[in-house]
Parts: structure tokens; sequence; C-alpha cells
């Protein structure tokens, strides 16, 4: 059984991450700033990371500005390695996203392209977990993306996945070997406006979706295929049908 310390551990990916791998008999660490783990600040991460095997690194920017974001993800990358290296980490575990490998012009992809080539250049060995987008975010998509009662959204494709089943991948991942690069995603595409144009009517949302395949994606233009997995990712189970019943919008 490894020592596995969760980078963002006690967020909406970590904190099932970590539950599932100490189910396993693994010893996994929550480590963010409420546990006294800041990778922007450099401090705690020397002293959580200390006997590690893997480190999980499933944090996230607290804000999606184009420097914000690139400026997370590279300082608290080039932290977390430099403490890896010196621990003796063996296997360091990303959550990315699937699209990150095709031209797109999105802010935050940038900002997780430049994360992932820190990784690839460290000399651990890394998996980088791609994923599509979470049904989690349904709504906050439809909330950028409003203008009065109207939701504007492209038609590109989307094959979004639940967070459950993102924090099962990536603790299997933890768990396992080295993988390099692989994908995950969820089990039926949609156009982004017939995602949200039914997650909105299960839940009685009056805003209208309108199909407008000039409006950006958090701020930038889509192509049809930017944001769905290539053949060979790995396909989970919960449909968008069965996951709106369960996961009602926070009030």
């Amino acid at each position: 059984m490894a020592k596995i310390v969760v980078i963002g551990g006690t967020g909406l990916i970590g904190s099932k991450v970590v539950s599932k791998l100490n189910a396993h008999g693994h010893e996994a660490i929550a480590a963010s700033p409420n546990t006294g783990v800041n990778t922007l600040t450099g401090e705690g991460p020397a002293d959580a990371l200390a006997g590690a095997d893997v480190v999980v690194d499933v944090s996230n920017s607290p804000s999606f500005a184009p420097d914000d974001v690139m400026e997370f993800f590279t300082t608290s990358t080039k932290t977390l390695l430099r403490a890896e290296a010196a621990a003796g980490v063996k296997h360091h575990v990303a959550l990315t996203i699937v699209g990150t490998n095709r031209p797109q012009s999105i802010p935050y992809f940038a900002a997780k392209v430049a994360q992932e080539k820190l990784i690839r250049d460290s000399g651990i060995d890394y998996s980088l977990v791609h994923a599509t987008q979470f049904f989690e975010f349904l709504g906050s998509i439809a909330d950028i993306s409003t203008d009065g009662k109207t939701v504007r959204l492209p038609g590109g494709l989307v094959q979004p996945i639940a967070a459950e089943d993102v924090a099962t991948a990536v603790a299997r991942t933890a768990a396992g070997a080295p993988q390099g690069d692989i994908e995950i995603a969820g089990p039926e595409a949609f156009g982004m406006d017939e995602f949200v144009r039914r997650g909105l009517a299960f839940r009685n949302d009056p805003r209208e979706v309108v199909r407008d395949d000039s409006a950006p994606y958090y701020g930038a233009q889509i192509e049809e295929r930017t944001l769905v997995p290539v053949d060979g990712a790995q396909i989970f189970e919960t449909r968008l049908e069965d996951w709106l019943p369960l996961n009602p919008p926070r009030k």
C-alpha cells in the first residue's frame, strides 16, 4: 500500500479521491491551503510530501482570468515538482482536460498546457488524466452564458462526465503504475447547447437556451470536436439522465 498525497484534497474531486484511496487500504492525505499546504506560496509541501510514494494534483485556480490561471498552474506546479524531487516521489498524477493537445484559444487550456509541459519535463514518472467537462459544471456554464433570460451557447460537442467517475479514474491511476496521458469521458456526446438545455429543463429553469456557434465558451471559440475525447478514451457509465435527479442545483 502506498502513501499518496492529494493536492486539492479537500475539494470536489480531491475529497472523493482521498476517500476512495483510503477505502482501498492506501494512506491518502488531503493537502490544501485548509490543511496548511499552499503550493502558490510554498508553505507546507516539503513537510506534506515527506515519505510520499505518489502525489496527485487535482487543485484548481480560484480565478479563471487568463493571467491568474496561468500564474496559478505554473507557480504551483513548479513548487510541487521541486518538493517531489526532494522527497523522492515516484509518480506524479495530475488531473487535466480533454482538448489541450488540439488547437484552441481558451486561456484556461493554455494554462493547463503549460502545467502539462512542466510535468513532462520534470523527470518524474507521471500520469496525466485528461477529463471532459463535469456534469457538475452545468450550472456555471449556463450562468456565464446568460444574457437576460437567454443562454447562448455553441453547438460544439461535449461528452460530460460525473465528478464521481473522475475521482474513480484518478484514484485508480494513483494506485497503479505511471501511464503517461490518458483520456476519460462520459458515455454520451451532446452539443454544448443541448447539454445545458437538458439540464435546465429538468431543473425547471425558465431560461431559454439558444444555439449560437459564435458564442464563446469561457472567452474563446470552440470547434465541433475541441472538447471530445479521441479513440481509446476510458468511457464511464453515468448518464446525464441518471445524474440529474441525484444532483439538484445548489441554493
